[in-house]
């Protein structure tokens, strides 16, 4: 067997019989892959797309469902009567007492605060409202970090446990001022739980200027949308008390309002979870 190279492919002498490879084969076997990658791909984008669409009209119609039946049904039924108690039996000054004290309170008892800014939006709208909401939110989480101060050791205990998790709040302990500032406001806007960080921030060994300033920016998002619910709970409450049904430049702005939120609050979600997982990649890159 004898083997000859040219620049026109290639000879195998098999018992005087010659073979020849050419490389326009191997070019055609190539130039037919890539024609079904192609194929494949836009059969793929194509398949992407209706599922997109199927989940918008899905979305749609339960939506639809929603306001036309389920939305008044509870509002008549829970909303509306609580709305009318809460009145009845608290003036202004009682029900701002209460909201700062239970956004005080609940994230020292692990308890969620979102229904109390609920009722800033609802009562005192978004100026007054998240006055109030940020000042006892800056106590909020403040009680939680001095508590967790006792129980240092524990605490770190605990994240060495779940290190995954762990590697994560602890970025907020690294470097200088500004940057446990940076990965405090990240923490706070990505999804990471909110009551379970006001104990664990203090064994990541995070300032207390740099946390709580990091906590009351990164809050700032999830404080407007509780409060802007809030506002549009009384909105719709309140015409449907009164049985009148709201105007349609009304109805536009509520649902454009209401989209603009919940897209604005998705995409500086994904980008503080993005943001968190490179702070993460360049932690362990420096470490190795």
């Amino acid at each position: 067997m004898t083997y000859n190279a040219s620049d026109e492919g290639l000879k195998l002498n098999l018992g005087g019989d010659y073979v020849k490879l050419e490389d326009g084969g191997s070019r055609c076997q190539a130039e037919t892959s890539s024609s079904c990658a192609v194929g494949g791909g836009w059969l793929w984008s194509l398949w992407w797309w209706a599922k997109l669409v199927l989940v918008i009209l899905f979305v749609g119609v339960l939506g639809a469902v929603f306001f036309k039946w389920v939305g008044p049904f509870v509002m008549d039924k829970e909303i509306i009567p609580v709305i009318i108690w809460e009145r009845e039996n608290f003036s202004t000054a009682m029900l701002a007492i209460l909201v700062f004290g239970s956004l005080t309170l609940f994230p020292s008892i692990l308890l969620p605060s979102t229904p109390s800014i609920w009722v800033a939006g609802l009562t005192f709208g978004y100026g007054y409202g998240f006055l109030l909401t940020i000042g006892a939110v800056s106590i909020g989480v403040s009680l939680p970090f001095f508590i967790g101060s006792l129980f240092y050791h524990k605490i770190h205990v605990w994240l060495e446990r779940y290190p995954k998790k762990a590697s994560i709040i602890k970025l907020a302990g690294e470097g200088n001022w500004f940057n446990q500032f940076r990965a405090v406001t990240l923490i706070r806007i990505s999804p990471f739980p909110y009551v379970v960080y006001n104990y664990c921030a203090v064994a990541t060994d995070v300032k207390y200027g740099p946390y709580l300033l990091g906590t009351l920016v990164g809050m700032v998002p999830e404080i407007f949308v509780a409060l802007y619910t809030g506002i549009l709970i009384k909105t719709l409450a309140d015409a449907s008390h009164d049985q009148h049904t709201l105007s349609a430049p009304q109805i536009i702005f509520n649902v454009l309002g209401f989209c603009c939120t919940v897209a604005t609050t998705v995409i500086v979600t994904l980008y503080a979870k993005r943001r968190l997982k490179q702070l993460q990649i360049e932690e362990e890159t420096l470490l190795r």
